[in-house]
């Protein structure tokens, strides 16, 4: 297909755009992909449209590969199904919501759980089991702070699946293979991707992983171990309990000291002279209708993921200034670990480790010195509830670990029956029984691809697009427009060029050289071909490859073969 610059409608711009805040952002607003309209909301325009159609032709192809069925599902959905999930009060001011005119409550989905899992009722019998449903549809989410461009937005872009299993053996094997389809949606797109073990938050189910993009834009951390190939979200990486030190001091009596104004682990340690470490830190939590007392060290954060997987919570928040002094009778900044009345005691086991730890005593302006847990304090429960740090080691090789920046692509999880069971979708099993279906899901972040890409391949001069994402395989610039003879020769080959199979954008507009080869840099079209100096002094042409330099300068005969055989190059990441 050969499309005409001076017929196209792409302008690109010379200055980043004001609000830009990543690399993405800038350059899919520069090279003339997007524009924005409102807080995040943005409109592709047909160049951005172009990349985004071959994302999404990628992950059809791959979906279909894996035995899944496309479908489409309305984005206005019955608040009824919401409540009866849960989720309407789970997910909160996230979710869009409006009254129709007879005062009917609608949500704009922000995933589609709730509308298949309705759907799939008419699966009757464990016989017309397995079935992965998949769709490609706008959703919406009222996010509080949209950033990024298009990689946090209001309305994006999901692919999301659902599967449908009569057993878990078979959910298993539905969950290997869109996990497999996944690694290679995101190898063809270009992209380096880690799967991560990830929590599952308001989706639900108990394993999930996360496609991660490594990006300085990426608002998620992950750890990843260099050594093993070990990659998590920070909310689920795991931390290794401390190796037992034979040489650490001996419990000492436990002794009161005043710290008037010292309330954080920075004045705490800074007035006493100790370091984080050997601070213990004691937040009052409330979880569904108990309290509890988290135990970490003064250098580590609660980690309000796994906690509330420990506890089986379903509502976690932190305690009120009056719950506080309640159960530690001192104001906040002061709570310990020892002598807190009405509150189970849940302690890291980092922070149990500590031998002569400092600690709040429970009093205002005081804090306690040589506690030790087991001796002064006895917890109710000892388990990983912190964040991971640069500082720990890998849960499976003890090598170190490096945390990393990175977009979420995709995330897939197994659901189990947490859909089934309360939207009653039911099969027939094989003894005539009845049985709740057993379900996954799996999203792509179809826009967090494009610009994931665009984040990875760019360099100072613009984008560098992996062929498979790019809009044109090829740009064929035409640098001096009034030379007839020229613009003609560089028309024809454009010609031969589409005519053969290729994606051609033909730059005819009547711009300076300088700005035409600038522009091309910038949109990032995999292949250049230059009508210029070289043509005019012996009819040939200059080829270059976007991404790595690369040059050839050719007779315009062979100009079909050079050009595809820079394209068979892919970029660097």
């Amino acid at each position: 297909m050969l499309t005409r610059w001076s017929q196209y409608f792409l302008n690109t711009l010379r200055e980043d755009p004001k609000d830009s805040e990543s690399i993405s952002h800038k350059l899919m607003v520069r090279a003339g992909l997007v524009r924005r309209v409102g807080s995040g909301t943005y409109a592709y325009l047909p160049f951005g449209l172009r990349a985004l159609q071959k994302v999404m032709a990628i992950i059809r192809e791959e979906m279909n590969r894996a035995g899944a069925q496309e479908l489409f599902l309305p984005a206005m959905t019955p608040v009824e199904l919401w409540k009866a999930t849960g989720r309407y009060d789970i997910m909160g001011d996230v979710l869009v919501r409006f009254k129709d005119r007879t005062g009917k409550e609608v949500v704009l989905a922000p995933t589609h759980e709730e509308v298949i899992t309705e759907l799939a009722k008419e699966a009757r019998s464990h016989k017309q089991l397995p079935v992965i449903l998949y769709q490609i549809q706008t959703k919406f989410r009222d996010e509080p702070r949209p950033r990024f461009g298009v990689i946090r937005t209001k309305e994006f872009l999901m692919k999301d699946a659902y599967s449908f299993d009569s057993s878990w053996e078979g959910l298993g094997k539905s969950y290997d293979a869109m996990y497999a389809a996944y690694q290679r949606i995101f190898s063809r797109a270009g992209l380096k991707v880690l799967a991560c073990e990830a929590d599952s938050g308001a989706m639900g189910g108990d394993v999930s992983h996360e496609f991660m993009a490594p990006s300085e834009a990426g608002e998620d951390r992950i750890a990843h171990c260099v050594s093993c190939g070990y990659a998590a979200n920070l909310e689920a990486a795991k931390c290794l309990p401390p190796e037992p030190n034979p040489k650490s001091a001996q419990p000492e009596p436990m002794k009161e000291v005043q710290t008037p104004g010292q309330h954080t682990v920075e004045q705490v340690s800074r007035f006493l002279n100790v370091t984080p470490a050997q601070i213990i830190k004691t937040l009052i939590y409330e979880a569904d209708s108990e309290v509890i007392a988290v135990l970490v060290r003064g250098d580590h954060e609660v980690n309000e993921a796994k906690l509330a997987r420990v506890l089986k919570a379903k509502a976690l928040r932190l305690a009120s200034a009056s719950t506080i002094q309640r159960v530690s009778g001192a104001p906040v900044g002061f709570a310990g670990p020892v002598g807190l009345n009405g509150a189970k005691l849940v302690a890291d086991p980092a922070a149990a480790a500590v031998v002569n730890a400092v600690a709040g005593a429970n009093k205002a302006e005081t804090h306690a010195l040589n506690v030790n847990i087991g001796r002064d304090a006895k917890p109710e429960l000892i388990a990983d509830v912190r964040f991971v740090t640069d500082q720990d080691v890998c849960p499976k090789c003890k090598a170190k670990l490096e945390l990393i920046k990175a977009i979420e692509v995709g995330h897939v999880f197994k659901l189990g029956t947490r859909y089934s069971e309360a939207l009653g979708a039911l099969v027939q099993d094989a003894s005539g029984g009845s049985q709740p279906m057993i379900m996954g899901c799996y999203g792509i972040g179809v826009n967090r691809v494009l610009a994931s890409a665009i984040e990875q391949l760019n360099d100072k001069d613009g984008l560098r697009w992996p062929r498979s994402l790019a809009p044109f395989d090829a740009i064929i610039t035409i640098m001096e427009t009034g030379n007839q003879d020229m613009a003609k020769a560089g028309t024809d080959l454009a010609e031969k060029l589409a005519g053969s199979g290729l994606e051609v954008l033909l730059d005819d507009r009547q711009q300076s050289p300088g700005s035409k080869l600038k522009d091309a840099d910038l949109v990032g079209i995999p292949v250049q071909v230059i009508f210029g100096k070289t043509w005019l002094a012996g009819g040939q042409v200059e080829i270059r490859s976007r991404s790595s330099r690369d040059k050839l300068t050719v007779e315009v005969p062979q100009a079909e073969g050079a050009v595809r055989k820079l394209l068979d190059t892919p970029p660097s990441l």
